[in-house]
């Protein structure tokens, strides 16, 4: 019966180990997909980021040009003030 228990000792010690090791695993995959986060709701700070949208040349250019209208007309404007 001594050699028995041995073994049954021996097993519940791997039993603890197992499990401490499946906890560190739980914590990695965890830290890995972004649930820990401060607010605890499991979702990565990448779910409300928002999708990135990509511009056409053409309304690039139209943008650069409102703009430099915009610059052109605050820069007569101050000039005439000054």
């Amino acid at each position: 019966m001594g050699n028995l228990s041995h073994v049954v000792s021996q097993l519940q010690a791997q039993r603890k180990q197992v499990h401490a090791e499946l906890g560190r695993l739980d914590t990695a995959i965890n830290a890995l997909q972004g649930r820990n986060t401060r607010n605890g709701s499991g979702a990565s700070p990448a779910a409300f980021a928002r999708p990135s949208r990509t511009m056409s040349v053409a309304a690039r250019r139209k943008i650069a040009a409102a703009q430099k209208k915009r610059w052109a007309l605050w820069k007569a404007k101050q000039k005439k003030s000054a």
